[in-house]
């Protein structure tokens, strides 16, 4: 999980919890709209399972599964 991490903060500067824990609804969509990979993906539902288990940003972050 770790090396997950270190991977998807390293092209974008952005760690999951920058992401997903953003002041505004439109912050958070926007850090997950920029997911462009399959590790940063993991980390960030790795990050909201083990954290605040929002069904919204689940959903969300299905939903950008399936784009990428």
């Amino acid at each position: 999980m770790s090396n997950d991490s270190a991977e998807s903060t390293a092209s974008t500067g952005l760690t999951p919890e920058q992401r997903l824990e953003a002041p505004t609804t439109h912050l958070v969509d926007a850090g997950i709209a920029t997911i462009h990979d399959m590790p940063t993906l993991r980390a960030c539902v790795a990050y909201e399972n083990a954290n605040q288990q929002s069904v919204r940003i689940l959903r969300r972050l299905e939903q950008r599964v399936q784009e990428v």
